[in-house]
């Protein structure tokens, strides 16, 4: 599988709310979305939902996450770059937050 071009990555970023793309320092792309919460202890439940929905996807992103807060990369490692993949785990992971 190919990573998606820019043109397909902008046409796939329109059907998941708030997440930015941005390149990393050897110019792969990621999805990045902040999220904002009440305590420590809501990030820490969001980030073990996060984790157990990355587990039964195989597609595991990169978090960052304290008190209030948590931040989600994704991207597909193996082929350096986005992919439709990365774009559905970002819209699971949306759904927790709106469930």
């Amino acid at each position: 599988v190919m990573p998606f071009d820019t043109s397909q990555i902008h046409l796939f970023q329109k059907k998941v709310d708030g997440w930015d793309i941005v390149k990393n320092e050897k110019n792969i792309f990621f999805l990045e979305k902040n999220f904002q919460f009440k305590n420590f202890i809501d990030s820490q439940n969001f980030i073990n939902k996060v984790g157990s929905i990355s587990e039964k996807e195989n597609h595991h992103p990169d978090i960052k996450f304290g008190w209030g807060y948590a931040k989600i990369y994704i991207t597909t490692h193996a082929i350096e770059g986005i992919s439709e993949n990365d774009f559905i785990l970002a819209a699971k992971i949306d759904n927790i937050i709106n469930v």
